[in-house]
């Protein structure tokens, strides 16, 4: 057995729920890998279930479903990595706020040299998602007109420039000119300044009054529903996350004879599950990364400061991606 430093949730409520912990680690078990943390994710998801609005189950528990690391002790019966090897993961089980854990090996990519640990563990949550949503969701290609949401954030970069490098045409959205000069250089080719322009009518006058293919949300509440308009018939919308804190009951008369639109309400810990699906995203992920898909970091903070990093995530502070370093 070990023992590690790590960030418990003694409870779900505010950043205060959150405090220093020493955990004990026993051996890896057969499956199992112990892995020492290089660089951990932060995403909206750890807030979600910080709150409550996500359960965690049996607390005090551990946040974290994304981090990159070394392998420093492997259980029996593991045979896709060994001591030593550079890797990364993402989705459940819960654990990545802590300098080392276990981890099933299954979840584990070998990361490829010329690729960081930092832009690993930056990359593996958002790059299943944006997989998720560019090859799934709705197959992503040339003569594709996108609109994003947040589109300056860690996710929105990513996807940005991956739809971009598929031939697409990606309109985003974001809150700040700062922000908007982010995104247009990561490869958009319009942003809308949310706060000071419609964006359902900027959509319309930037696609001619068709609408967007293809509309990403990650927002909830009135924007997912005035995302509705800016979509043409027969189109996709993705709903992503609840950054606002809500959700809206959308009826099945507002997708119907009036739109004629289909809504999606993907999960990536439901996608990274299927390990033929998680072990496909990641190739194509990784693969991207070494071809020159960019990533964007844009803070990072030790370990100890996790409840600053929720509030930055929260009060829509950060750009590109949040990282933990141990």
């Amino acid at each position: 057995m070990t023992t590690t430093f790590a960030i418990e949730l003694t409870a779900p409520g505010g950043v205060e729920c959150l405090r220093a912990a020493t955990r004990t680690l026993t051996a890896p078990g057969p499956g199992e890998v112990r892995i020492r943390h290089t660089a951990m994710g932060v995403n909206f998801v750890d807030i979600y279930q910080r709150t409550g609005l996500y359960p965690v189950g049996e607390m005090p528990a551990v946040l974290g479903v994304e981090g990159a690391g070394v392998v420093e002790e492997i259980g029996p019966d593991v045979h896709e990595v060994a001591a030593g090897d550079r890797v990364a993961y993402a989705g459940l089980p819960l654990g990545g706020y802590a300098q080392a854990r276990n981890i099933p090996a299954s979840r584990l990519v070998r990361i490829p040299d010329g690729v960081d640990d930092r832009i690993a563990a930056a990359a593996m949550l958002r790059g299943a998602t944006a997989h998720m949503l560019l090859r799934r969701v709705f197959p992503v290609g040339a003569g594709t007109t996108i609109l994003l949401h947040a589109a300056a954030g860690g996710l929105g970069l990513l996807v940005t420039a991956w739809a971009k490098r598929l031939g697409a045409r990606v309109i985003g959205t974001a809150g700040s000119p700062a922000k908007a000069e982010l995104a247009l250089a990561q490869g958009a080719d319009h942003v809308i300044l949310y706060r000071e322009q419609d964006f359902v009518a900027e959509v319309r006058r930037l696609t001619d009054g068709c609408g967007v293919d293809f509309a990403i949300d990650g927002i909830g509440g009135e924007t997912l529903t005035r995302t509705l308009d800016a979509v043409h018939p027969f189109g996709m919308v993705a709903s992503i996350g609840q950054a606002s804190g809500t959700l809206p009951h959308l009826p099945l008369t507002e997708l119907g004879a009036r739109r004629s639109l289909a809504l999606s309400r993907p999960s990536v810990f439901t996608y990274a599950s299927d390990l033929s699906a998680y072990r496909q995203a990641t190739k194509e992920l990784f693969g991207e990364l070494v071809a020159g898909l960019p990533v964007t970091i844009g803070a990072e903070l030790p370990l100890a400061s996790v409840a600053d990093a929720h509030i930055m995530l929260e009060r829509g502070e950060t750009t590109g991606s949040l990282l933990l370093v141990p």
